[in-house]
């Protein structure tokens, strides 16, 4: 089947397709996407702007012509911290549904975290042991460990490259200047008094343990230490070091924005917040005694593929088995329901769009 995932994110809106039937890897087909940074449209009581939810709207129209076009058959929307998180994040979905027909599953920072997770084991397989694996976003750091398919331990905490630029680097949102001395010491300070806070809620780790991470962050961060770049495709093994991460965390704290998107992996987009980025993970990678990480392909979309087509296991009444709760959250029972009414019919409803 063509299964489409649209993904509402803290920097772009993606809608990703899908060949996949059970049993196989899924193979992406197509994708189109935005660069939409929500957190940009934010007012000052922290609710997602008319502009900005007229810009959502849109593109979320135009994702579902695109899907219908290239014969989607079923539709995974979802939104992850950038709508949990606004003030109107509610309305939001509500208007979503209302004008563009688009049910958007809210995703909690447990699920989010536990089915990145989920997609990282799929792709690392049994062999892999305990896995202990660490997502950037725009608005959240997802922390998750554990030896089953699911993690023992999901976390999400507000560490996100695009927050903490927004928070505490004016100098950098305002004019893509390098921050300041006061600036950096005050951003540092608050990532680590968060990540040990974190660090609390993990037990203690196993010796055998593979370390992950996913997330446009860490691939950008990995490319900047030397990792073969995405062009290479997924199967190359990348990898990311603290002892050359830590002072590509200093060079990247004295650049502009503009001189950070000169450096290879990083968009213009991302760059004015490479630099938080960067200092989260250093910062992570340190509180957990981690002298180097492993780049993984798969995050948060495959592993919603991924559950959607056990799903479809399940409603076969193929026996497989199941999945325990996260977060005080049944996530097999969450999220294998389909989220989206068939595409094709959209399509219809909006031709005139």
């Amino acid at each position: 089947m063509r299964l489409g995932v649209l993904d509402i994110g803290s920097n772009t809106v993606h809608l990703l397709l899908v060949d996949a039937h059970i049993g196989a890897k899924p193979e992406a087909f197509a994708s189109h996407k935005r660069p939409l940074s929500l957190v940009k449209y934010l007012d000052s009581s922290g609710a997602i702007t008319p502009a900005g939810q007229q810009e959502l709207i849109g593109f979320i129209s135009e994702a579902v012509r695109f899907a219908a076009r290239h014969r989607a058959e079923d539709m995974l929307s979802f939104c992850t911290s950038a709508i949990r998180e606004a003030a109107n994040g509610a309305e939001v979905i509500d208007r979503v549904q209302d004008e563009a027909d688009v049910e958007l599953t809210e995703l909690t920072g447990a699920q989010e975290s536990a089915m990145t997770f989920f997609a990282v084991r799929r792709w690392r397989g049994w062999s892999a042991g305990h896995i202990l694996n660490f997502d950037i976003g725009g608005g959240s750091l997802e922390l998750a460990y554990g030896q089953d398919e699911l993690p023992s331990t999901a976390l999400s905490v507000p560490l996100g490259a695009g927050r903490l630029t927004r928070d505490f680097l004016p100098s950098t949102m305002d004019d893509g200047a390098a921050p300041t001395r006061a600036e950096a010491k005050a951003l540092k300070t608050y990532v680590r008094e968060e990540i040990e806070a974190a660090r609390r809620e993990f037990p203690q780790l196993k010796d055998q343990l593979e370390i992950t991470a996913t997330s446009k962050t860490f691939r950008s961060l990995a490319r900047l230490t030397g990792a073969a770049p995405s062009a290479e495709g997924p199967y190359v093994r990348r990898k990311l070091a603290l002892k050359e991460l830590k002072p590509m965390v200093k060079q990247l704290s004295a650049l502009s924005a503009r001189d950070r998107a000169k450096l290879p992996g990083v968009s213009e987009m991302r760059s004015p917040q490479v630099f938080a980025g960067a200092l989260v993970a250093e910062t992570a990678m340190k509180t957990f005694g981690i002298e180097e990480l492993t780049i993984c392909p798969w995050a948060l979309r495959e592993g919603l593929i991924l559950r959607r087509l056990d799903a479809l296991v399940r409603d076969a009444n193929v026996e497989i088995p199941h999945a325990p709760a996260v977060g005080h959250v049944d996530l097999a029972r969450e999220l294998r329901r389909p989220t989206h009414k068939d595409v094709q019919a959209i399509a219809v409803e909006h031709a005139r769009v």
